[in-house]
C-alpha cells in the first residue's frame, strides 16, 4: 500500500495536511490548512501513477505534462455546483491539484442513515438535488471540448451546510478530444461499478461521451430513491432482469420519475437521454417523447404502464369506443332489416 502524508506535512511551503478524506486506487485526497490564506481549508488531490503499474521516466514525464493540461483546464471552470480548483503542482514525484474544501455529509451518508432508520429520501427531495447536479453537468458538458466527470456516485455528491449540493473529486474527468470523440487523461479510471455504463468498462478504448455521466446520474438517482445501489452493468448484460424496478423496492417513487430512472440507465448508449436536460425534463414529468421501450419497458409493471396509458390517451380512446360502438350498430340495423 502507498505511504500516505502524515499530518503536518507542508506541501509547496503553503499547504499543511491536517487529514485524510480518503484514498483510492491513483492516490489519497487529504484536507489542508492554507497558510497564505488564514483559516482557508483545502481538499488536496494526490495523484500516483506508478500505482496503476509500471511507469517508464518517458510515460511518466507526459503523464504529468497531461495532468497539468487538464488541471489548467479544470482550474478555469467556475459554477456554484463544483469546488473551484485553485491550484496545480508536483512534488516529490507525486502530482497535486488543490480545490475547495466542502464542509457537510455526502449524498451516501444520507442514504445510509435513512435506510438504517427503515424510511426512504423524500423524492422532492432527491429532485431538488439532482437539479442542482443537473445544473453542474449541464456547466461541465457545454465546456469546449465537454468535460466529463466519469466518476458520479453518491459519494462524490457533497451537501453543503446552507443546502447546497457540490459535486466533488475530478478524479476521473475526462476531456473529449473534439476530432475524433475520444479522450486523453492520465487521470483514467472506470468508475465505481454499481454506477458506471458498460461502455467505460473498456477504459480509454471505450468511447465515452456525455451519456456515460447520463447513466451514471440515473444509477445514482436510483440508490438515493430506493436505499440500495442498483445491479452493475456487467450483472446486467448477463442477466437483462437483474436491475430491480425502483417502485419495487419504493412504491412511492412516481411512475415518470422511475421512467426516467429507467431510460437514463438504458445499457446502449444510443437509447438513453441524448442530454442532461433530456433527463431533467423526463424527471420533471415533461419528455412527451420518452417511450417504454427496452429495458424500461421490461422494468415497469405492465398494469402501471397500461392505466397510465389509457389515463394520458383516454379522449382518443373514448372516440374509437364510439366509433367501433356505432358501427356495431349500424352492422345490427343492417342485419335486422
Amino acid at each position: 500500500m502507498a505511504k500516505l502524508l502524515s499530518p503536518g506535512t507542508v506541501l509547496r511551503e503553503r499547504y499543511r495536511i491536517t487529514g485524510l478524506i480518503g484514498q483510492g486506487g491513483m492516490g489519497a485526497v487529504y484536507v489542508a490548512d492554507d497558510l497564505r490564506l488564514e483559516g482557508r481549508k483545502t481538499a488536496i488531490k494526490e495523484v500516483r501513477a506508478e500505482l496503476v503499474g509500471p511507469v517508464d521516466e518517458p510515460l511518466r514525464e507526459q503523464a504529468r505534462a497531461q495532468f497539468h493540461r487538464e488541471a489548467s483546464i479544470l482550474a478555469r471552470l467556475d459554477h456554484p455546483n463544483l469546488p473551484k480548483v485553485s491550484d496545480y503542482f508536483c512534488q516529490n514525484g507525486r502530482d497535486y491539484l488543490v480545490m475547495d474544501f466542502v464542509p457537510g455529509p455526502d449524498l451516501l451518508q444520507l442514504v445510509e442513515e435513512a435506510r438504517v432508520a427503515g424510511r426512504f429520501l423524500d423524492e422532492a427531495q432527491v429532485l431538488q438535488w439532482a437539479s442542482q447536479i443537473v445544473e453542474a453537468l449541464r456547466y461541465l458538458h457545454n465546456q469546449r471540448p465537454p468535460i466529463l466527470h466519469r466518476d458520479i456516485k453518491p459519494s462524490n455528491i457533497k451537501l453543503t451546510p446552507e443546502g447546497r449540493i457540490k459535486l466533488v473529486d475530478f478524479g476521473l474527468v475526462k476531456v473529449l478530444i473534439s476530432d475524433d470523440s475520444r479522450t486523453l487523461t492520465v487521470l483514467q479510471g472506470r468508475g465505481t461499478v454499481a454506477y458506471t455504463p458498460i461502455e467505460q468498462y473498456g477504459g480509454d478504448t471505450g468511447h465515452t461521451d456525455v451519456r456515460s455521466d447520463i447513466y451514471a446520474l440515473g444509477a445514482t438517482l436510483y440508490h438515493l430513491l430506493t436505499g440500495h445501489p442498483p445491479a452493475d452493468a456487467k450483472q446486467r448484460f448477463l442477466d437483462p432482469k437483474a436491475l430491480v424496478p425502483p417502485r419495487q423496492l419504493n412504491p412511492a417513487i412516481s411512475p415518470h420519475v422511475e421512467r426516467a430512472v429507467l431510460w437514463a440507465m438504458e445499457m446502449h448508449p444510443e437509447n438513453r437521454p441524448a442530454t442532461v436536460d433530456e433527463l431533467w425534463d423526463a424527471l420533471q414529468g415533461r419528455q412527451a417523447g420518452l417511450q417504454l421501450y427496452g429495458e424500461g419497458a421490461q422494468a415497469v409493471s405492465p398494469l402501471n404502464a397500461w392505466g397510465e396509458a389509457v389515463r394520458a390517451n383516454w379522449p382518443l380512446l373514448w372516440l374509437s369506443l364510439s366509433v367501433l360502438s356505432a358501427a356495431v350498430w349500424l352492422t345490427w340495423r343492417v342485419a335486422a332489416g
